[in-house]
């Protein structure tokens, strides 16, 4: 419905002062990167090295990354009868993202249902909505047991390079641990929440006391377990925990019962939306797990949520919701009148509305008015990653818990023994650096290496200009690699395992079929990437790549990422029309764009 009672105006000069706020003209390089003094960070808190001999064999397929991209490709091979699959993975066991995010009280943020790969293969039900981490990374190994992939497995191995033998129609992988083995085809799915990032906070180096990344968790410090046992070395502590995105946001309340006194520094509040977490009932799963039950969930979440055209939302969480608003208000426009102005003013009043309530339940939950205010969110709320929680805004009703907001200029400086705000010291026993993963950053600095592809050509060079692909899985002059991702595919962001299942089918499909008929390789033509390329430049992007939002990782913070970035975006359709499409061209047995050799 229309609200007269919106300030629309007044909205759009607050959100453009609270984004001029944080504007800072180092963007990414505000970050530090984690090397040299600060290597340590990268530790494996989890699992020992266990000593192995260096590989030099040879396998069917080689999957670097052992996360939801690499179970779920594998997963497909091995069900295509490919079994030679070795998975390659820095961490300690399969998981990806959830090997490493342990921190007390981290779940997903998409409905476990939709989020949760390969549940109806493995007949796993997940026990609650959203469910815990420690029920994620369980998943995740019971993917690899189910599909026998420990034993083939590189695990706290790290890809140092990777080329093309063309006289052979193989690749060639050497690792940091004396690894150099063949595979016929490759898969990359090293996705961007794995190499966490510091804040580049003057004096960072000086600290005393103790300080650990959430992404290596530092439970011998904190006491506790990843499963939710209380931090009860924490008492008598005072804590500072540095960021205020989706990671503290879950984590925080299990700080508040624990310290003498937790300091949470912010320099942008995050969106907090009620999550109405719940155990799911085995009665009622098993009256929706039929056959092909998960596939079906998928593709209604996806419909309501990016574009289709569902009569029923199975899901009905946060990302849901604000869609149906949208549909809902550009439903209210004539077909005459749906030009893309229109679309976008619709699309604006339903968020307003939306972020409007957000903003509301803040202060209907959070006692102290002053601090209810500065917990805030004032930009559309696909700007940055929307939050769900039914406890974290309640944690600011703890005595213990104390919210120094920066006013959007972050922390000034740390010392020997405290983080200094504004002029003032906060003395403090640990810091807890909340700052998430690096995101813009080039992909080999991430990856660790460079593909290089057919006459010595390496992937930077290829992408120089901006990622070029055909449906984001198949790259020319990289002949039998795939990349597992969502750009330039569906690019659907709140359910990013939904985009990886879709690549893995379709590349077991193209490996399979090239097995079948005797192919040694096969590649993406140089006329097929290309009009795949101009497709894509025909879309009209996504918002949370807006300059206008306030920064943070989902718009380059808020500088201009150059025109490579043009090329960061989807099927120009959609979604759920991107799916169709994918399908329709693994079952037509044609694979156009594709040459096999």
């Amino acid at each position: 419905m229309n609200r007269p009672d919106l300030d629309k105006e007044g909205l759009r000069r607050k959100y453009l002062e609270e984004r001029n706020k944080r504007l800072r003209p180092d963007g990414n390089q505000q970050y530090l990167e984690l090397k040299e003094g600060f290597a340590h960070y990268l530790d494996d808190p989890y699992l020992p090295v266990t000593p192995r001999e260096a590989k030099t064999d040879h396998v069917s397929f080689a999957f670097i990354g052992g996360g939801f991209a690499g179970l779920a490709t594998a997963a497909r091979l091995v069900e295509a009868g490919i079994t030679d699959v070795r998975i390659i993975d820095k961490g300690g066991d399969f998981g990806g993202t959830w090997y490493w995010n342990r921190y007390p009280g981290a779940q997903c943020d998409t409905a476990s249902m939709v989020y949760m790969p390969l549940l109806e293969e493995t007949g796993h039900m997940p026990t609650e909505k959203y469910a815990h981490a420690p029920e994620i990374l369980a998943h995740c190994q019971r993917i690899g047991r189910h599909y026998g992939l420990y034993d083939n497995a590189l695990l706290h191995t790290q890809v140092r390079a990777l080329s093309w033998d063309e006289t052979r129609s193989r690749w060639l992988i050497e690792t940091h641990r004396g690894d150099a083995f063949t595979a016929q085809h490759i898969g990359l799915g090293t996705g961007p929440l794995h190499v966490p990032k510091l804040p580049g906070i003057p004096g960072i180096e000086s600290f005393l006391g103790h300080a650990f990344h959430t992404s290596r968790w530092d439970y011998g410090y904190t006491g506790g377990d990843p499963s939710g046992a209380p931090l009860d070395k924490l008492a008598g502590k005072r804590v500072a925990i540095i960021g205020t995105g989706a990671t503290s946001v879950q984590c925080v309340p299990h700080l508040a019962r624990a310290c003498e006194a937790l300091y949470v520094f912010q320099r942008t509040p995050s969106s907090v939306d009620a999550r109405h977490n719940a155990p799911i009932d085995p009665e009622w799963f098993a009256g929706i797990a039929t056959p092909g039950w998960q596939q079906r969930w998928l593709e209604n979440f996806t419909a309501n949520q990016a574009g289709g055209n569902a009569e029923v939302d199975l899901v009905q969480d946060g990302w849901t919701d604000l869609a149906g608003r949208i549909r809902a208000q550009i439903s209210k426009l004539a077909p005459a009148e749906r030009s893309v102005p229109n679309m976008l003013a619709a699309y604006e009043e339903a968020d307003f509305e939306k972020m409007t309530e957000i903003r509301a339940r803040t202060d209907a939950i959070v006692q102290d008015r002053d601090t209810a205010d500065k917990l805030k969110a004032w930009y559309r709320q696909l700007c940055k990653r929307p939050c769900f929680h039914d406890a974290y805004l309640q944690a600011f009703n703890h005595p213990a818990v104390h919210l120094v907001d920066t006013e959007g200029r972050g922390v000034e400086r740390i010392t020997a023994t405290g983080v200094v705000v504004a002029g003032r010291t906060f003395p403090v026993d640990c810091i807890i650096y909340a700052s998430g993963f690096e995101v813009g950053t080039p992909l080999q600095r991430r990856a660790g290496f460079d593909l290089i592809g057919q006459g010595g050509r390496r992937l930077s060079e290829h992408w120089a200009q901006g990622m070029r692909s055909q449906h984001g899985i198949h790259v020319h002059g990289f002949p039998n690699a795939f990349f597992v991702q969502p750009t330039q595919g569906a690019n659907l962001i709140s359910n990013v395992p939904h985009n990886l299942t879709e690549a893995a089918t379709t590349i077991a499909t193209v490996v399979a079929h090239a097995r079948d008929k005797g192919f040694a390789a096969v590649e993406v033509t140089e006329a097929a990437e290309n009009a795949w390329v101009e497709l894509l430049r025909s879309s009209p992007g996504r918002m949370t790549s807006s300059p206008d939002c306030t920064p943070g990782y989902y718009n380059n913070e808020g500088q201009d990422p150059g025109p490579a970035a043009r090329l960061n975006v989807g099927y120009p359709a959609g979604a759920t029309a991107y799916f169709k499409y994918l399908a329709e061209w693994r079952r037509s047995g044609r694979f156009d764009g594709l040459a096999f050799r």
